[in-house]
């Protein structure tokens, strides 16, 4: 050990609508702060209106990063993922700045605060096309029901819209002989770290929900799904089980009107909220939550920030 300090670095969490989009971006401009996006779906730059990503107005308040960084064409791995982010945590630190790791995913949280050590288990094509064809012939519910039963842990974790996630999951268990999940390492954190989080009385959460779909398809989240689906991504769309696009693409595709397209994308929110929980729990020590019906919400997250840093 040379006694170095850890590198900082500040999380914010909390549901889906919550709100971390503003509030991350208050709290870098109150303390000289960069956003490292936590958030699956804004590396895409194709995903906009449907992600709720910032605007690019919010984009410039204060320094982003992990947002439009590839294309639909080249998912990133989750190993890729916390590669990025280790490298940005220590440029930020060295820049004399706070990194704020702020999003939702729970996968990317836990991977950088609990320094995961990723599967190194190697694609194997012809038996992921395998599991891809098994899916489609049972049903992708069913798929992920036997994940379920192989890897209770990781299908618990693992939304069952996304495709893309349970086929990996089965292709590591059936190539290695051993739990997906059990191949996931965890180590002290090299990092000064807090995490906060942002919570909400559930129905006032999802109220604010509702209103964030009403103003997606305003905006134009019909006319953005059938743009992807023009130039070709309509199947990397389910693959990913991307709410808001899913239910977008069965109105597109005639299996259901559009009111029943907002109805499941609301109901579906609801169920991703919940998942959300299995990662933030409130009774978690790591994590101090803070009520953001409070309207000193933020003075009292700076409090504890400053008092940390």
């Amino acid at each position: 050990m040379n006694g170095s300090p850890k590198p900082k670095l500040l999380v914010l969490v909390g549901p889906t609508g919550s709100g971390k989009t503003e509030i991350a971006i208050q709290l870098a401009q109150a303390l000289s702060g960069e956003i490292i996006s936590a958030d699956s779906r804004y590396l895409y730059r194709e995903l906009n209106i449907g992600t709720a990503k910032p605007s690019p107005d919010e984009l410039t308040r204060v320094p982003h990063h992990l947002i439009n960084v590839t294309t639909l064409d080249n998912p990133w791995s989750l190993g890729v993922y916390q590669k990025a982010t280790h490298q940005l945590i220590q440029q930020i630190n060295l820049r004399g700045h706070l990194p704020i790791l702020a999003g939702g995913t729970g996968q990317y949280i836990r991977a950088i605060t609990e320094q995961w050590e990723i599967p190194a288990q190697a694609p194997e094509h012809q038996l992921r096309d395998a599991i891809e064809l098994w899916g489609q012939r049972i049903g992708f519910d069913a798929l992920h029901q036997r994940l379920a039963r192989l890897d209770p842990e990781a299908a618990q974790l693992i939304d069952y819209r996304n495709k893309r996630r349970t086929i990996r999951a089965l292709e590591v268990i059936f190539a290695t002989g051993q739990r997906f999940s059990d191949l996931r390492k965890k180590s002290i954190s090299s990092y000064q770290q807090l995490i906060i989080g942002i919570a909400w009385p559930r129905e006032l959460l999802y109220e604010r929900i509702d209103a964030r779909i009403e103003a997606m398809f305003a905006a134009g989240l019909v006319e953005e799904v059938q743009e992807l689906v023009d130039r070709g991504y309509a199947e990397a769309l389910k693959r990913m089980g991307i709410i808001g696009y899913s239910e977008v693409l069965q109105y597109l595709e005639g299996q259901s009107s559009l009111e029943e397209a907002k109805q499941q994308m609301r109901h579906n929110t609801r169920v991703f909220v919940r998942r959300q929980a299995n990662w933030f729990k409130p009774n978690d020590p790591k994590i101090h939550w803070f009520n953001a019906t409070d309207p000193a919400v933020l003075a009292h997250m700076l409090d504890l920030i400053k008092a940390t840093f």
